[in-house]
């Protein structure tokens, strides 16, 4: 088992409950049983480049991958305006970029949604006046709680192909899926494996078990995680509010609707020419046409 005696001793003040409130008592018990494959947690823990460096550096297979920039929940536009935000949006030494997105939810993960974010990064990385070939090289990379491919393999790389030749296309842009199902001896399958551990004692990999035990055992820790619980519950509340409102107006619309076709109903059965009816209500003759075929019911 790996030796995390030095790591605990940098940490500083371990966490005791009777020095936190008691939201925060009560938000510790649920910071324990966070995993890195839990979202909330897994933007905390890889806020440090050194832990987004191992992840590419095990995914990609490459010990010489440096990162040098990290952005968590990143927000980025397509032409419409549309906004999506990324899990991880990093850069490395050599302007490669890449974007993680860890997904424990099948539909988040599919094919188009890749294909999607790959094209955002084109479309934010170009400046206007430069040249095709100085596209940088992206990665698109899920990491998933299931096998979305169900083929029983622990990584799947996709690129275009040439299909008459076979050949790689070579337009540099990558997608990868990465199967947490698979938590085997490989460095790979040791880095899925950490994904799942509730207990950093558990974890194989001691720069991932630092930053766990940090946000779990230190009271500095499990403060900020505590915060970010509440902004994130603030933000629903926020959500909930605007959702609530959109949805009281639409009743609203609907109830309106109702009683405008209650009236218009009263006044057919009560022989009120077309013509005082459109002159009251400023109907066409179309939409009268269509009242009556519909026996007084409008939708507006």
């Amino acid at each position: 088992m790996l030796d995390y005696s030095k790591e605990k001793e940098s940490m500083g003040e371990q966490v005791d409950p009777f020095d936190l409130t008691k939201k925060q008592e009560a938000d510790l018990q649920r910071i324990r049983q966070f995993r890195l494959i839990d979202d909330v947690f897994m933007n905390k823990v890889f806020e440090d480049k050194s832990c987004v460096e191992l992840l590419l550096q095990i995914i990609l297979d490459r010990t010489d991958l440096h990162v040098e920039n990290v952005n968590l929940q990143h927000g980025i536009s397509n032409l419409q305006g549309r906004a999506v935000r990324l899990d991880i949006l990093a850069v490395d030494d050599s302007g490669k970029i890449y974007n993680i997105e860890v997904q424990k939810n099948d539909h988040g993960a599919q094919a188009k949604r890749a294909r999607y974010n790959s094209s955002l990064l084109d479309a934010n990385i170009t400046e206007a006046g430069n040249q095709y070939e100085n596209l940088k090289e992206t990665y698109v990379i899920f990491i998933t709680e299931n096998d979305v491919m169900q083929a029983g393999h622990p990584i799947y790389h996709i690129d275009r192909i040439v299909k008459e030749t076979g050949k790689n296309f070579n337009d540099e842009a990558h997608i990868i899926y990465v199967n947490a199902q698979i938590q085997d001896e490989t460095a790979l399958g040791k880095l899925m494996h950490d994904f799942f551990c509730v207990n950093a004692d558990n974890m194989k990999y001691s720069i991932l078990a630092e930053r766990v035990r940090y946000f779990k055992e230190t009271k500095k820790g499990v403060v900020d995680m505590s915060s970010v619980m509440e902004e994130l519950i603030e933000e629903g509340r926020e959500k909930g509010e605007k959702e609530g409102i959109v949805k009281g107006r639409e009743m609203e619309k609907a109830e309106e609707r109702k009683r405008f076709n209650r009236m218009i109903k009263s006044l057919i059965e009560n022989k009120v020419s077309d013509v005082q009816i459109m002159k009251s209500t400023g109907m066409t003759p179309e939409e009268l046409d269509e009242i009556k075929k519909k026996k007084g019911f409008l939708m507006i």
